[in-house]
């Protein structure tokens, strides 16, 4: 009988098996046969839609010559085309570990095929009647992924996972705006002071009993706004109201956070002073008793929180902040009345949360999983399923728990139908939208699905690939030292002699890169992590082999092991050799070099 582990590892193998073309492009047939579906019935489908003629009615015969030159010159190019796309970056392969792309999935690919061909635009169900419905369903699937019950959630997809970002800070501003325009107007009404944090932070329950019972009208409520009426003008009310001079809300992120967030602040008038950048504990994950001295810092400035984020899975070390206690903290202050949105950022991990419930979930460290499952008890979920969910670039998915979370500014538009509202170009931030995106993460749940049978596994497969790597490569070479800290299937590691100095550690790590830059058989990425971020961490990581600190940034190899076939343990063994090979003989060349530079100093 197999133990459980070797039913994962069948499990994963079976998915990479199936549901993907292969290295080799093992799957050719059912590629080739699932294009030619796609192409068939979308000329079919054109041909018998109108029939009674041709809507050409061009003479060919006279033009037979021109038009012959014209096709062929097409597909020339189509041609050239396709072979300047070979010299692009194979992300395909699993001796690829740079970044984090990976091999698309069939279901996937086939989705986004079948969507690109009929080009729907999810603006609107009038452009897009199947587009819409498949979005809708898809939404569905990862909502029940993460946790959030899927009757109730609320989302949509997006270019990617910064527009997604972007959408929770939109919504968290509506929340704050409207409360604290409450909190002005009555304070306005009544001439009494107005505590800024405490009206922002009241909660839609305490919002909508004082809205009743003052009857606040819309007019009033829209000129206490800072969204809709003149942001200066209310902010000179605030600051009347309260006594002090009113600086607008905050919003806290993790040191690690994604560079999208930077870009929020700016794009959203906030300001880079508005941005507070939560400390890190030794381990790199967000720390949560400095975030509740954030918090109270907040309150005793009377600044309100516009949201706090958490990240699961950061783009440097795939690491999973402690959601769970995040949300505990939260809880804590809800119960005073103080209603602080959380986004999860979880453009990387979220999808870990496939392996919940399951077996599969063993591979996972226990701080991780309870991390993984305190999702669902977040205000709003950032999903990029063209990252761990092997669907083509580009697609990001915005989610929250329920309609009051997705409640934006509404905007108008005259030429398109007012009935139509649950259109959700009313509340997005991008306007046209393909369903591409929608379409292949549709497919890919219908036919893999989100949960344990075997997309969870063969995200397993992933970790167990880091798992191998990290192991083999501290055995087989003794200058590795591995990130402390593994959360995900993201490996990071230095190259440092025992009691090495940081600069040295770094020097030997970047010759490295630079070495496999050039070498064809492996990709890998390198990072940085700052002393002004991951200090803590730094010393911890330095404190492993007795170095000595003497730089202010920390130098890192790193290895993204996304490709599901690395769930082969007979492959995975066979590449795990050879890199082990390259990265000895890349470890002695840079050892020389810089052995060669010191005799010449």
């Amino acid at each position: 009988m197999p133990y459980p582990n070797d039913l994962i590892i069948d499990k994963a193998r079976h998915g990479a098996n199936v549901f993907f073309l292969g290295p080799q492009s093992e799957n050719a047939a059912l590629a080739r046969r699932g294009f030619a579906a796609i192409v068939n019935h979308w000329i079919e489908w054109r041909t018998s839609l109108f029939r009674g003629g041709s809507e050409n009615d061009a003479d060919e015969t006279q033009r037979h010559d021109d038009i012959v030159a014209s096709r062929t010159a097409l597909h020339k190019e189509l041609l050239d085309l396709c072979d300047a796309f070979s010299a692009e970056t194979p992300t395909y392969t699993p001796r690829y570990f740079g970044h984090m792309v990976s091999e698309i999935s069939l279901p996937a690919l086939f989705g986004h095929f079948a969507a690109l061909v009929h080009n729907p635009n999810n603006t609107s169900k009038e452009v897009s009647k199947v587009g819409a419905r498949l979005e809708d369903e898809a939404i569905e699937m990862l909502a029940r992924m993460v946790g959030f019950s899927p009757d109730e959630a609320e989302g949509h997809f997006t270019s990617g996972g910064t527009i997604a970002n972007f959408e929770a800070i939109w919504r968290a501003r509506y929340r704050i705006d409207h409360a604290l325009a409450l909190g002005l107007a009555v304070s306005e009404a009544d001439d009494t002071s107005l505590d800024p944090f405490a009206a922002a932070h009241m909660g839609w329950r305490a919002f909508d009993d004082l809205a009743l019972s003052r009857a606040i009208d819309e007019q009033t409520m829209r000129a206490a706004s800072s969204v809709i009426g003149n942001p200066f003008d209310v902010a000179a009310r605030i600051s009347e109201r309260s006594g002090r001079i009113y600086r607008g809300p905050v919003l806290i992120t993790p040191a690690s956070k994604h560079y999208s967030w930077r870009k929020s602040a700016n794009i959203f008038g906030l300001g880079e002073e508005a941005f507070v950048d939560a400390p890190l504990d030794r381990s790199g994950r967000l720390d949560v008793a400095c975030l509740e001295s954030l918090i109270e810092g907040a309150r005793h400035d009377r600044r309100p929180i516009l949201a706090i984020v958490s990240v699961a899975g950061t783009t440097e070390a795939g690491t999973i902040d402690p959601i769970d206690d995040i949300c505990d903290l939260l809880d804590r202050y809800r119960r005073q009345g103080v209603h602080i949105w959380h986004h999860v950022d979880a453009a990387f991990g979220g999808f870990f949360t496939s392996t919940l419930g399951s077996e599969s979930a063993s591979v996972l460290p226990p701080n991780t999983i309870q991390a993984l499952q305190a999702i669902r008890r977040a205000d709003s979920v950032t999903l990029d399923p063209h990252k761990l969910g092997y669907v083509p670039y580009a697609c990001g998915a915005f989610i929250v728990p329920s309609h009051r979370n997705y409640i934006a500014s509404s905007f108008q538009a005259p030429y398109i139908e007012r009935s139509a509202a649950n259109d959700k170009w009313r509340g997005t931030i991008e306007g046209s939208r393909p369903a591409t995106g929608a379409a292949g993460t549709w497919l890919t749940g219908r036919t893999i699905g989100y949960d344990g049978h075997i997309f969870g596994p063969m995200l397993a497969g992933t970790v167990r690939a880091r798992q191998a790597f990290a192991e083999a490569i501290a055995a087989e070479c003794s200058l590795v030292r591995n990130l402390p800290v593994q959360d995900t299937n993201i490996l990071c590691f230095s190259l440092a002699e025992q009691g090495d100095p940081l600069t040295i550690s770094n020097l030997r790590t970047k010759l490295v890169f630079r070495a496999f830059e050039k070498d064809p058989n492996f990709a890998i990425s390198k990072t940085v992590f700052s002393s002004a971020s991951y200090r803590k961490l730094i010393e911890h990581h330095v404190s492993t082999y007795s170095g000595e600190i003497d730089s202010p940034d920390l130098h890192l190899l790193r290895c993204v092991f996304m490709n599901p076939f690395l769930s082969d343990r007979t492959e995975r063994s066979r590449l795990l050799a050879e890199f082990v090979q390259r990265l000895k003989q890349h470890i002695l060349s840079a050892n020389e070099q810089m052995l060669s530079d010191s005799a010449l100093e």
